[in-house]
């Protein structure tokens, strides 16, 4: 899961309810000071949260950009229901497409962003909306796919999220915490220790994952297909970005870097960053998406 550097909200920004035709997402919303030069909306990952992107949203604010994050549906304060088909790949996908809807209507075209996990719900969203269009244009202005891969996770992140996978029947949310916790001090990582703050909220977020959202979207992790051809096709005329760091534990960086390849897609790797750049190195990840934006 990505780490959050701090959690208080700056001053451009506030938290709100976004309300579409499939219901309400708990997000955070950045206003620039200025003129608006566009809008954009951020989709996070396994276990993430719209806090993933809140080193993001000063920066992005002051480059001109109205910016959206938002938990997904299962995740932190947007919640959802006990059935394993509304957390189908599709499903969140077309849960992007009625955020899309419902941002537009007041902003016009959006950039999109998906990261990590999140990235293939984007993705989803993507290739259902060319479906759609039948070779009319896509509601957005650009696709960024950050830290994420065209089919399932690697090998030894599989193994891990099989392990979660296999636990969710058994344990609850609070005792897997505690064995993550302990799997952590005992691997010997010096990496160094959130604050008291970023951790209490850390331990809140896991704690408010709905469990069946966790057990079919770990499930597309570790099963999901490649799609890159697909959406090369799809996006055809649309500005595609892919950011990653210089290191990811989820989705080999030589693999990411082929996924653009095949997209001819624009490549930016962050320096001294890892799966989450937008929290690691928020400024020059905000920086590269203005620019890319711009």
């Amino acid at each position: 899961m990505s780490t959050p550097p701090f959690l208080t909200l700056p001053l451009c920004a506030r938290a709100l309810r976004v309300e579409t035709a499939r219901g309400g997402f708990a997000a955070l919303r950045a206003e620039p000071d200025g003129p608006v030069r566009g809008s954009a909306l951020l989709v996070p990952g396994f276990t993430g949260s719209k806090e993933d992107f809140i080193a993001l949203l000063e920066p992005l604010a002051a480059a001109g950009y109205r910016v959206t994050a938002v938990d997904q549906r299962g995740q932190y304060e947007t919640g959802g229901p006990d059935d394993p088909a509304a957390y189908a790949v599709e499903a969140l996908g077309a849960d992007v497409l009625a955020l899309t809807g419902a941002l537009a209507a007041d902003a016009g075209p959006l950039h999109l962003l998906g990261h990590s996990f999140g990235g293939q719900v984007v993705r989803e969203a993507v290739l259902t909306a060319a479906a759609d269009a039948a070779g009319g244009p896509l509601p957005w202005r650009s696709l960024t796919l950050m830290s994420t891969g065209p089919g399932t996770i690697d090998a030894g992140e599989a193994a891990r999220t099989k392990l979660l996978l296999d636990a969710l029947p058994v344990l609850s949310l609070e005792e897997i915490w505690q064995v993550m916790r302990q799997m952590d001090e005992g691997s010997g990582d010096q990496k160094q220790r959130p604050a008291a703050e970023v951790s209490g909220f850390l331990h809140r977020r896991w704690l408010a994952n709905v469990p069946r959202a966790l057990a079919v979207t770990g499930g597309h992790l570790i099963a999901g297909p490649d799609r890159v051809d697909e959406l090369a096709a799809a996006t055809a005329g649309l500005p595609v970005l892919v950011l990653s760091g210089v290191r990811d534990y989820a989705w080999p960086v030589p693999e990411q870097t082929r996924m653009a390849e095949r997209l001819g897609a624009r490549r930016v790797v962050v320096e001294d960053a890892g799966h989450s750049p937008n929290a690691e190195q928020p400024a020059a990840t905000a920086g590269a998406l203005a620019a890319f934006w711009g």
